[in-house]
């Protein structure tokens, strides 16, 4: 009967410890406090992590696509009165294409030869024909002494020279034969003269490699010999 006893006492005492854990008990309190900050903690993880793959692969798409972009720019090129003179798709426009250079030389023979009663007008013709001139060579004393002996502003004070190229004509790599018509009038608009003249240009190509140069001169086209002569 003692010995049935203890063993109710201690079976129930088993019970009591099985029922109540100071440790697992701890351990439900900790979780019901912190293991809902520490689960809101994990999805934040896990979202943040999903964004930024869903950015990388956006961006990656972005740059293959900007690779892979088949817009091609579209150049023309106008003389000072806002002319078409030539014009290509930039993979295919360059310095050596011939009608690129025959168009700069038209302007250039256009600014050399022009006279105007706007002096702001004819300063900056000068200014762009001295631009395309290959310092030391024999077009710039050509041209140099061509405004000395002639000059347009003192030319200007009677009467304008209007200049129409006919054709711009290879004759080598370099040098191009130029044919054009100069109309000469009076103050009052009344025509002088017609004059057919003729020219033999020479080139150089030497592209600009500093902004200030890219800016008088952008394609880096530059006369070094010029001559011409009234055809009769």
């Amino acid at each position: 009967m003692a010995f049935a006893l203890r063993k109710n006492n201690a079976e129930s005492a088993v019970g009591a410890s099985a029922t109540y854990n100071p440790y697992l008990a701890a351990r439900r309190e900790w979780d019901e406090r912190y293991g809902d900050f520490i689960t809101r903690a994990r999805n934040w993880r896990s979202a943040a992590l999903l964004c930024a793959l869903i950015a990388l692969v956006a961006t990656g798409g972005v740059v293959l696509l900007s690779a892979r972009s088949r817009v091609v720019p579209f150049v023309v090129l106008i003389d000072s009165l806002g002319r078409p003179v030539a014009s290509g798709l930039a993979d295919q426009t360059s310095i050596d294409d011939d009608r690129l250079r025959r168009a700069i030389i038209q302007n250039w023979i256009e600014n050399v030869r022009m006279v105007t009663t706007d002096g702001i007008a004819q300063r900056r013709a000068i200014d762009r024909v001295y631009a395309q001139i290959a310092s030391g060579t024999s077009a710039q004393t050509f041209i140099s002494d061509f405004y000395r002996n002639d000059p347009p502003f003192k030319r200007a004070q009677t009467g304008t020279v209007s200049v129409e190229v006919k054709s711009v004509l290879p004759t080598s790599d370099r040098t191009f034969e130029v044919d054009w018509i100069e109309t000469a009038r009076d103050l009052y608009g009344t025509v002088k003269s017609t004059d057919h003249w003729k020219g033999t240009f020479t080139i150089a190509l030497n592209p600009p490699s500093e902004e200030r140069q890219a800016r008088i001169n952008p394609l880096g086209l530059y006369v070094t010999a010029a001559s011409w002569s009234k055809v009769l």
